[in-house]
């Protein structure tokens, strides 16, 4: 089953939840703010996949902006990228839909499609 992190006032991750249901494909719904991944959890997501760390990142995002992270992230090394992205659900892309080796972030109707159905 597909492991959907989500903020629940998210219109994206709606769009997102509602293209599965409604395409019959099993997920498990988890407030990404309550239930963050771990570091090491981030870790594993980067080693199966191979996404860029950076592209975790929801570089639209209020907090984002406060920690002034787009002239700081390309100084991180990606252990402190890591630990930066388990510190705050809200630093995260979302959703971040999960399962194995397979990722998506953000949702974009044809990537699901491909990945997911």
């Amino acid at each position: 089953m597909i492991k959907f992190y989500q903020y629940p006032n998210c219109t994206t991750c709606k769009k997102a939840a509602k293209f599965l249901s409604e395409h019959g494909v099993s997920y498990e719904p988890i407030d990404i703010v309550q239930l963050t991944p771990t570091k090491e959890e981030f870790r594993e997501i980067v080693q199966q996949s191979g996404i860029e760390i950076k592209k975790l990142f929801n570089t639209h995002g209020a907090k984002y902006r406060e920690l002034k992270l787009k002239d700081k992230l390309s100084e991180l090394s990606d252990d402190e990228k890591l630990e930066l992205l388990a510190s705050d659900g809200m630093l995260v892309k979302r959703p971040l839909a999960i399962l194995g080796d397979k990722v998506t972030v953000g949702f974009n109707e044809q990537v699901y499609r491909d990945t997911w159905l």
